[in-house]
């Protein structure tokens, strides 16, 4: 038995079991560090007390991963108010006394899309998330790209024309980086309306389209994978994905001569294929991998 931890920034979703067939979660809203943990906790208990052999966490971050910090295992510079700074691996191994994997949350949901979701069998594909805020995860070789800390592809930036879009973006440490203009809040910041209640025919979604196809453009110039899962909220409109996709056509411009991008870019560009679970599916397989490195 297994458990698995996204922790996100308005709710965790915690979950038990060995895989999606035999998987139950729950959701825990996002408040303040000691009183989120111990509802993590109860939930444990009651449905698999005694049986856990590990835990998986995909966190909201930055956070640091680098095990030989003496912070790792921490949520680091979040603007999240009481959870900065916050010992969140530490936290669950000692109150649990059993291995503890860890990773940022869009790393654990690229793991999940790689075993049960839109890239089974690749070696070579990003993952991208675009909602509450945006943020990726690559897999470069069959292992999550870490590097210095880890990715943070929703801050990359991006050419943003102040004359025909006026919005100063909503990031409060970039102001206009990919994530201030193109995620969920920079959507209803900007015209006042919710991203799921704008009609089909908004002038939101071109311009939606081509700030995110710039990230997918400079994602597939710099990291050249063989896919590009999108997902998260906004990218529930359908509408989006053809729009995108006509754009990254535009600004690459025939540079890169492979079939993926010259004919086959609607399998290229793709949805991704667990929903809301990519993220805790992804954490149970971090709890494998921990169980796994600890024998």
């Amino acid at each position: 038995m297994l458990g698995a931890i996204e922790a996100g920034g308005t709710k965790f979703v915690c979950g038990v079991g060995t895989s999606p067939a035999d998987f139950e979660t729950c959701h825990i809203p996002t408040t303040l560090p000691d009183a989120t943990l111990a509802a993590v906790f109860r939930f444990f208990h009651q449905h698999a007390a005694g049986q856990l052999e590990a835990v998986g966490i995909g966190s909201f971050g930055p956070v640091d991963l680098d095990p030989t910090s003496r912070k790792y295992g921490h949520i680091t510079s979040t603007p999240k108010r009481h959870w900065a700074n916050y010992d969140l691996v530490g936290t669950v191994k000692r109150t649990l006394g059993i291995p503890v994997g860890f990773d940022t949350d869009v790393n654990a949901a690229a793991l999940g899309e790689a075993r049960w979701g839109g890239a089974p069998g690749l070696r070579d594909f990003v993952y991208l998330t675009i909602g509450t805020g945006i943020g990726g995860g690559a897999m470069i070789g069959g292992e999550i790209l870490h590097g210095l800390v880890h990715s943070e592809m929703g801050h990359m930036r991006i050419p943003h024309d102040m004359s025909a879009d006026p919005f100063a973006g909503c990031c409060p440490f970039h102001r206009d980086c990919l994530e201030g203009l193109a995620s969920a809040p920079a959507i209803r910041a900007r015209w006042g309306i919710d991203a799921h209640d704008l009609p089909a025919d908004h002038a939101a979604w071109p311009l939606e389209a081509s700030y995110l196809a710039l990230a997918v453009a400079n994602l597939t110039l710099t990291l050249s994978p063989r896919r590009i899962l999108l997902g998260g909220g906004v990218m529930r409109r359908s509408e989006l994905f053809t729009l995108i996709r006509m754009e990254v056509s535009r600004i690459l411009n025939g540079y890169i001569q492979h079939d993926e991008i010259l004919n086959r870019l609607d399998e290229y560009i793709a949805q991704a294929q667990l929903g809301v679970r990519a993220g805790v599916l992804g954490a149970l397989i971090l709890a494998e991998h921990a169980l796994h490195n600890q024998s």
